[in-house]
């Protein structure tokens, strides 16, 4: 699997991110679109984390999938 493909399959995969992470909302889920860089982006401010923590945790959900 690749990200195109959680992107193509974003409201399918969205419950699993929240599950996840569950201090980011619905809609700024739906912002996000499954879209790696901004899911990145998005735990990182969530929790305030540096870029590559954030960039390994949402590498190691995706693999999860």
């Amino acid at each position: 699997m690749n990200w195109d493909q959680v992107e193509g399959k974003w409201k399918q995969y969205k419950g699993k991110a929240l599950e996840t992470w569950g201090d980011i909302t619905d809609d700024e889920f739906d912002r996000v679109a499954g879209k790696r860089d901004q899911m990145v982006g998005l735990v990182q401010e969530k929790y305030g984390k540096a870029k590559n923590d954030a960039e390994r945790e949402v590498d190691a959900w995706f693999e999860r999938l």
